[in-house]
């Protein structure tokens, strides 16, 4: 089983990627929130968590494998509690996560079927029934919780030092982790706090993309 992938990116679709690790090139299916976080990188190396998994049935005689990357184990393990609602599916579950997973954690938690019901593919019907089958499982990946969803403990102290800051000055820490995570990773040249903090919050009016 692949568990990692180590590569460099070299193209990016709108639902998966080609990651060229030495002379091998693996399309890895993606979604939405880590296309988005993925779209400055292309030419660059780059990890995933991936899982496997066989796309059709011996019925249909038409069985293909497939990838799934993540930007972190903490996010796939969200992906496979919320797979395990009935109905959802590998790809409807990769189709439907067009916004962090800390934010449709949050709405679960909240039981918010409205937030739910923007998701690509969940309707009021589906959005009751994730609700009904994950609340109460998903509060570890929520904005503000301290389990596996929020992994400060690796930043660099540059990295530290700017998400104290931001805390500070009103962010919820889950969130804070998540933009100065994707503000390094579009701008890796950036390495100290006093230009990360700025950059972080022309990225969230929007200014810096």
């Amino acid at each position: 089983m692949i568990a990692q992938i180590e590569g460099t990116l070299i193209r990016l679709g709108a639902d998966c990627g080609l990651v060229k690790v030495g002379p091998i090139c693996y399309e890895i299916h993606l979604p939405g929130y880590a296309v988005k976080d993925l779209g400055g990188r292309i030419g660059q190396e780059i990890t995933l968590c991936t899982l496997e998994y066989i796309e059709g049935s011996p019925a249909g005689g038409n069985m293909v494998p497939r990838l799934v990357g993540f930007l972190s184990e903490a996010e796939k393990e969200f992906f496979a509690k919320y797979t395990s609602v009935k109905g959802m599916g590998v790809r409807k579950g990769l189709k439907s996560l067009s916004i962090p997973i800390a934010t449709i954690a949050d709405a679960v938690e909240a039981g918010d079927e409205k937030l739910l019901q923007t998701l690509p593919g969940v309707g009021k019907r589906f959005a009751q029934l994730i609700i009904a089958e994950l609340k109460g499982k998903l509060a570890g990946f929520a904005a503000g919780a301290a389990g596996p969803a929020a992994p400060a403990p690796a930043f660099a102290p540059y990295q530290l030092q700017a998400l104290e800051v931001l805390i500070a000055w009103g962010e919820r820490r889950a969130e804070a982790v998540e933009l100065v995570a994707l503000a390094c990773r579009r701008h890796p040249e950036v390495r100290t706090a006093e230009e990360l903090v700025p950059l972080v919050y022309r990225m969230k009016q929007g200014v810096e993309v």
